[in-house]
């Protein structure tokens, strides 16, 4: 199937998923890769007690904070950019 004939079947609200791969789908940028950091033992019990009080993993407290970290920074870095071409 081209690309308009699939344009065309979704658009009149036809199933597209037979023309579609799901097993090779990938997602951009979103792909994880596994990293090791080291951390001080009372750093550990920190994340623990907040990971425990709002009732989701180390791990997820984890990638949340860095997450709304580098949303922060990258967020800073682009207005910044922006002021000084």
């Amino acid at each position: 199937m081209n690309s308009s004939e699939f344009d065309r079947r979704f658009d009149d609200g036809d199933s597209v998923l037979d023309a579609l791969d799901i097993e090779a789908a990938r997602r951009p940028r979103l792909q994880q890769k596994r990293v090791n950091v080291d951390f001080p033992i009372w750093m550990v019990e920190q994340l623990d007690r907040e990971a425990t009080r709002l009732g989701v993993t180390r791990q997820s407290i984890i990638k949340v904070w860095l997450s709304e970290r580098l949303e922060h920074h990258l967020g800073a870095t682009t207005s910044q950019t922006s002021r000084n071409p």
